[in-house]
């Protein structure tokens, strides 16, 4: 049976000294390793942090562990810096109507996915894939595609994601999607087992037909949002070279001019900045034009919704877009915690030994022209290379993106992932959130991750449970 797994804060060594938050003991590194050990009676060798910031970001962090700890400012912000952070906070919360009202600003639809942003990123933090047949999506989208390479090739009644909202007696939604999970085992070395659960999904209410046996379908959860412009700041240089050594650049094209540059941001890096990630999720998302996506999301069959009166041109100005994103470029990462728990310092050495840390790659070191304002040359501890790599045959969603392939996901950042619960209730992982906990994150790995998915397997239990606590930690 599968071991039942402690939560990191549980059973952590005391010291009236030690902060609560890093988990750091004033008087050193080495003392602070010792007295640890020695609180828990020496089980696992005591080591020192191999990673000589505790924090993310360096001073570029907040230490919330609570509801607001994806919601903080990076710290040193000057005043006028800080202005726009909070115009974008409430851009953040914007509710979006579909028809003039006094309960929200005119503009969204006429088909969407929400009406906030806020609605999908609770918290900022991570979504959640619908738990039975019987819930409806809130914070996950269904993305279809046809076959084809490059750039996903649209369906001609549906378009590019499934539009769960439409405006009542007016313009119909394009149809809903209910997830059942399918259940496995995955065996260890050691005998003990952990489950697994893979969606399959049905589509209902379609107001446009069947969609087609030949077309693509992908589940996304909303991905947490921290650190954004911290990652938006890593050389693209850096990443070539990274590539050079493994996984794979998505190179995807701006919208405003065109070009193709290296692709940073979703689950497939199909967006290259930002400013762009920003501008199509208000258009696939709440059915909101901007002057990146001037057209309204209105397939040719669907004439209602072409119909529609829109709200401007486009709906959301430049300010408004730009106030979101200095919001979410400035949002600080949780400062990593327990960096003295010796299960976690036993945990770090084990993430590096098995092979996590080849994709989930700890440091960078930030551009000289950094888009965050005070981070130019600063080490930051992401943990991801924000590259693609392949997956294997059980995370595939055969859907192409750009330069991704069917089986390629994008390495996500590991900072603040354990607090995604204490952010909003949602810690499902993943792409389409199949796994509930880190463990079962690790047990999906295949492809190019296989070897290191293997070694993890083979871990005593002790040290497999090192090593997720590390990862809690972030």
């Amino acid at each position: 049976m599968r071991a039942q797994r402690q939560d990191p804060d549980d059973e952590l060594p005391t010291d009236s000294g030690r902060d609560p938050v890093r988990g750091r003991l004033p008087s050193g590194r080495v003392a602070a390793c010792v007295l640890a050990a020695a609180a828990l009676a020496a089980t696992v060798p005591c080591v020192t942090p191999l990673t000589a910031d505790p924090g993310p970001a360096g001073v570029a962090t907040n230490d919330e562990t609570g509801a607001s700890a994806y919601a903080m400012a990076l710290p040193g912000m000057e005043t006028s810096l800080l202005e726009g952070f909070t115009r974008g906070r409430q851009a953040m919360q914007q509710v979006w109507a579909v028809m003039p009202s006094p309960f929200g600003l005119w503009s969204r639809g006429p088909t969407s996915n929400a009406e906030s942003c806020a609605e999908c990123h609770a918290g900022n933090g991570r979504g959640a894939p619908p738990e039975s047949a019987d819930e409806d999506a809130t914070s996950t989208v269904l993305h279809l595609s046809l076959p084809g390479s490059g750039a996903p090739i649209p369906h001609p009644a549906y378009g590019l994601q499934l539009q769960t909202q439409g405006i009542l007696g007016e313009v119909p939604a394009e149809g809903a999607f209910q997830v059942e999970w399918v259940t496995s085992i995955q065996r260890y070395a050691d005998g003990e087992t952990v489950e697994l659960r893979a969606p399959v999904l049905r589509l209902r209410r379609l107001s446009f037909g069947p969609v087609g046996d030949q077309t693509l379908m992908s589940m996304r959860v909303a991905p947490p949002l921290v650190g954004m412009g911290l990652l938006e700041s890593i050389p693209e240089s850096a990443l070539l070279a990274a590539a050079a050594a493994g996984g794979r650049i998505n190179r995807v094209p701006d919208p405003a001019s065109g070009e193709l540059r290296v692709g940073r941001f979703g689950w497939k890096a199909g967006q290259a900045g930002l400013t762009q990630q920003v501008a199509k999720a208000f258009h696939e998302d709440l059915g909101v034009t901007t002057d990146l996506h001037p057209r309204e999301n209105c397939p040719s069959v669907q004439t209602a919704c072409a119909a529609a009166p829109s709200g401007g041109a486009p709906e959301a100005g430049r300010a408004h877009l730009e106030a979101l994103v200095t919001y979410l470029r400035h949002l600080a990462p949780p400062a990593a915690r327990y960096r003295y728990d010796p299960r976690v310092l036993r945990g770090e050495l084990l993430f590096r030994a098995v092979g996590c840390a080849a994709c989930h790659v700890p440091a960078w070191t930030l551009d000289s022209e950094a888009t965050v304002a005070g981070a130019a040359g600063r080490v930051i501890h992401p943990y991801t290379d924000l590259l693609l790599h392949d997956m294997g045959p059980g995370l595939a969603d055969g859907r192409p993106e750009f330069a991704a392939g069917a089986t390629e996901w994008r390495t996500p950042p590991l900072w603040g992932i354990g607090l995604s619960a204490a952010v909003n209730g949602n810690a499902r992982l993943l792409h389409d959130g199949r796994a509930r906990d880190i463990e079962e994150a690790v047990a999906w790995h295949g492809g190019e991750a296989e070897a290191v998915r293997a070694r993890f397997s083979a871990l005593s239990r002790i040290d497999r449970e090192a090593l997720l606590r590390f990862v809690s930690s972030l």
